[in-house]
């Protein structure tokens, strides 16, 4: 069952290392690092399950529970909670607030994925019950996490699996600026012999699809010094 599932977590080790296990599981993985963040992709990206940790900054875990469980659009999107606090209230509270399993740090990600599958056959999630999945905008870009699919206004474009990693990731989170090792991060499990320059050969292959002019881009974007960033808005 391939899901899009969304990582909440502050720790950048630990959202790597869960993002490449929801990957090498066959589901597609966007990463937030904040509470407030997180609530944002909910809306923007409909995913099929969430990551939640508990202390995340900007709004808990625990309060991102509560917003989700009153929002009318999908009040049933399934969690499951990752804290290092393991004290029963704290447990208790993650339960009662919706939390659909809870696993304390340190854990075995062998053990949440397994807890992951079990939860996405629980709601009937996955893209075998949502095919109707809404893709990712940015500007005229298009991108369907499930379905693998890249349109640039409204034309198909073909991508290799680490340049649609890249796009996804990018895609997101529109007008970010994404540096060259962030975005080797999103091309693992699909390129292991990439290295950081190799980042700059995927970027222009991308801009060949999607740019009109690829010698003057203005949906894929340098930002000297720091990296690169796909625009939010139509060029």
């Amino acid at each position: 069952m391939c899901a899009h599932v969304l990582v909440a977590e502050d720790d950048e080790k630990q959202a790597e290392l869960i993002r490449r296990s929801l990957l090498a599981e066959g589901h597609t993985a966007t990463v937030v690092h904040d509470g407030a963040a997180a609530l944002d992709a909910v809306r923007r990206l409909r995913p099929d399950l969430l990551v939640l940790d508990l202390m995340l900054p900007v709004i808990d875990g625990f309060g991102v529970c509560r917003v989700l469980r009153a929002d009318a659009e999908d009040p049933d999107l399934p969690v499951v909670m990752l804290t290092a606090r393991s004290a029963e209230d704290d447990v208790l509270l993650g339960l009662e607030l919706g939390a659909d399993d809870y696993m304390t740090k340190p854990y075995s990600p062998r053990e949440l994925m397994a807890r992951i599958r079990t939860v996405l056959r629980r709601g009937g999630r996955g893209a075998s019950a949502r095919e109707d999945d809404p893709v990712v905008r940015a500007g005229g870009l298009s991108v369907h996490p499930v379905r693998h699919e890249v349109r640039c206004d409204g034309v198909p474009v073909e991508c290799t699996p680490a340049e649609f990693q890249i796009l996804l990731a990018m895609a997101a989170e529109p007008d970010r600026v994404f540096s060259r090792r962030q975005l080797l991060q999103c091309t693992r499990g699909f390129d292991r012999s990439s290295t950081e320059r190799a980042v700059d050969v995927h970027i222009m292959n991308l801009r060949r699809k999607i740019e009109a002019d690829p010698r003057r881009p203005v949906r894929l974007v340098t930002v000297f010094g720091v990296g690169y960033k796909l625009s939010g808005g139509r060029p």
